[in-house]
């Protein structure tokens, strides 16, 4: 096979295969050995003792079938991502029909929006606006939509797993402690954060920090890291409740499948973590893996119980970006951050900035924006009316050539 449809990898030699850290103990801290493989990219690959083992659909998805529980991740933006959710699911159903999907880009209040929903009581407008979504979860709803229809086909019951936006954002910058009873959703305390998991919220933790265009002090002396910790073990602690909470309700009989983003699903922390400390163990992860042509990086072998190779994209670029966060309040589209160096920074555009018009047509919503902004050939300019205080100005946004 060509090298640019090969990926590969260096693998950790520890032992996972399918019944791997997400469905039983805590994953091991500093175990060695590193062996060099490729895998071919459209299949499945389980990571072994020595080197990851080719896979398919029939063993994979066999095997997981047997769990109570499974935990698809994704890039929330990456539509490959989503269309192997579909496919996973599809699979899953054939094997056990009878299946329950959480979502997490759903707050719990909208539940009984999510009924509705499935019952075929509501249109895709209807669902969208019920939920708040361009508010809630501002990504494109075009790449969510054929998992909410493969559940309403289905009749299969679609579960709330988030919270609030607004509560996270509260535990972020206050600690969790600060929180009142009455204001956590029902929400337990989470379990602490294992110290591999911190390292991997340090490095999201700068991320952010970069964003905002300010930085971040070493994780271990800055209390607005520790406050970030506890803001994601909140996330992870609310969804893993909701899962659980379903299939007590369920009994032996539905199997739950979770649609989350990957961060919460990685080496079995996060979501998992929060599981295991509820009792719950009969877990399985599995993961998307994009492939880049020809490039070898690093999956240790405890990342997930199997990952699916996506082949590499064979557009000519990736959409483009502005490098901003949007938000919407009370029907306007904010600015709510710029990143350092980004095409948004150059154009001259800053948070708090109101998007009033993109492209001549009113930013109705977040969803309009993103798409004028992916629908932009290279090369081009991209007018943005924005209003900044008292005054309304457009903003020339010049698109790079490939």
């Amino acid at each position: 096979m060509a090298a640019r449809e090969r990926l590969c990898l260096l693998a950790l030699a520890v032992g996972l295969g399918l019944a791997g850290p997400a469905a039983g103990s805590e994953p091991a801290a500093g175990e060695q050995g590193v062996s060099a493989i490729c895998l071919e990219e459209s299949g499945w690959w389980v990571p072994g003792a020595r080197a990851a083992q080719r896979s398919d659909s029939r063993r994979v998805l066999g095997a997981v079938v047997r769990r109570d529980l499974v935990l698809l991740g994704e890039e929330h933006d990456d539509a490959d991502h989503h269309r192997w959710q579909l496919q996973v699911l599809a699979g899953l159903h054939a094997l056990r029909p009878k299946l329950i999907i959480g979502f997490e880009m759903f707050p719990r209040r909208v539940q009984p929006v999510l009924d509705r929903w499935v019952a075929g009581e509501l249109s895709v407008a209807e669902l969208l606006a019920q939920t708040e979504w361009d508010e809630v979860w501002a990504h494109p709803a075009e790449l969510y939509l054929p998992l909410f229809e493969f559940a309403r086909m289905n009749r299969i019951p679609m579960l709330a797993l988030n919270v609030d936006r607004q509560l996270i954002r509260k535990v972020a910058a206050s600690g969790w402690a600060a929180v009142s009873a009455d204001q956590r959703e029902g929400v337990g305390n989470p379990a602490p954060a294992p110290a591999a998991y911190r390292e991997l919220l340090s490095e999201t933790h700068r991320q952010h920090a970069s964003l905002r265009g300010g930085s971040a002090d070493s994780p271990g002396r800055d209390p607005a890291f520790d406050r970030f910790v506890e803001s994601q073990l909140v996330w992870d602690r609310a969804m893993a409740e909701i899962l659980v909470r379903s299939k007590a309700a369920g009994g032996r009989g539905p199997l739950v499948v979770g649609i989350v983003g990957s961060g919460h699903l990685r080496f079995g922390h996060g979501v998992a973590h929060q599981l295991r400390a509820l009792g719950f163990g009969s877990t399985a992860t599995l993961l998307p893996l994009p492939v880049a042509s020809a490039e070898c990086t690093g999956l240790p072998a405890q990342l997930a119980d199997a990952v699916f190779a996506i082949p590499a994209a064979r557009e000519p670029s990736a959409p483009p970006r502005l490098g901003i966060a949007l938000e919407s309040h009370r029907g306007q589209v904010l600015i709510s951050s710029v990143g350092a160096g980004s095409l948004a920074e150059s154009s001259g555009l800053q948070p708090g900035d109101r998007i009033v018009a993109v492209a001549g047509r009113p930013a109705a919503d977040v969803s309009t924006v993103q798409g004028a902004v992916r629908r932009q050939p290279p090369g081009t300019v991209l007018p943005v009316q924005i209003e900044r205080g008292e005054v309304r100005r457009e903003v020339l946004v010049r698109f790079p050539v490939d």
